[in-house]
């Protein structure tokens, strides 16, 4: 009995953190440039010598979908799409470095290039700050161009350029906020080569009609070990039950 109902409670929780993780994909099916989490259950066997005493159930998230989503025309100037497996670096509130694909770029009040949360964009050395009065383009390369609204004719001067990063053969970790970090602190090697499509925001590669389809298993398989587990109960009060008549 003991058996059965730890083998049934590890497998409720294993269902409530796939659900937590699932959730959390659905929930940023629209964020542009989101990576969706892989979740995966295995199972932990607790052995004494010969004896198998538990087959207990553990799920954890086992990485990241690094796999592209479909680029969508906004026309937006500093709207980009990160072509290949390049990431882009922004300033995390601590200082570090972080990295997303997700390319909503503004510019902040006081002038720094940013995107939809308000992470400054990383350039070659460091935040790019753009100066007051000047018009902005990105060129293919993430060039940041400045060009003179006063003299039109003039060709548009590099400002700076969007730290492009390459994720190839280094080891990268989702935290919480759903950015990419390199564990352990450090920074990713720049890309010379990377490219970007401007006017284009790639999307989330989250699939909503699969993702809606693993919530409901989550939510059976859940309903399925509680069930277990209230078997367990009445078998408990039966065997009881039959003790109390010798």
């Amino acid at each position: 009995m003991d058996r059965l109902i730890y083998t049934a409670l590890t497998g409720m929780n294993a269902a409530m953190d796939r659900q937590r993780t699932v959730a959390n994909n659905l929930a940023n099916a629209s964020t542009p440039g989101f990576r969706k989490e892989a979740f995966a259950v295995t199972p932990a066997t607790l052995r004494n010598g010969s004896l198998e005493a538990r087959a207990m159930a553990q799920g954890v998230v086992r990485g990241v979908d690094m796999s592209e989503g479909r680029v969508i025309p906004t026309g937006k100037p500093l709207d980009i799409a990160v072509k290949g497996e390049a990431l882009i670096a922004y300033q995390a509130p601590d200082g570090g470095e972080i990295y997303s694909r997700r390319g909503d770029l503004r510019i902040s009040p006081t002038g720094l290039l940013e995107n939809g949360e308000g992470l400054p964009v990383m350039g070659e050395a460091g935040p790019i700050t753009i100066p007051a009065g000047g018009s902005v383009s990105l060129g293919a390369d993430g060039s940041v161009l400045l060009s003179d609204p006063a003299d039109p004719g003039a060709a548009p001067q590099a400002l700076d350029r969007i730290k492009l990063v390459s994720p190839e053969g280094s080891a990268i970790a989702k935290g919480i906020d759903s950015f990419l970090r390199v564990p352990g602190g450090g920074a990713l090697p720049a890309d010379p080569t990377a490219e970007i499509a401007t006017g284009a925001l790639e999307a989330s590669n989250v699939d909503t009609a699969t993702t809606l389809v693993e919530m409901i298993e989550a939510q059976r398989a859940f309903e399925q070990r509680a069930k277990v587990i209230s078997t367990a109960s009445d078998l408990d009060e039966a065997g009881s039950r039959l003790m109390s008549l010798r």
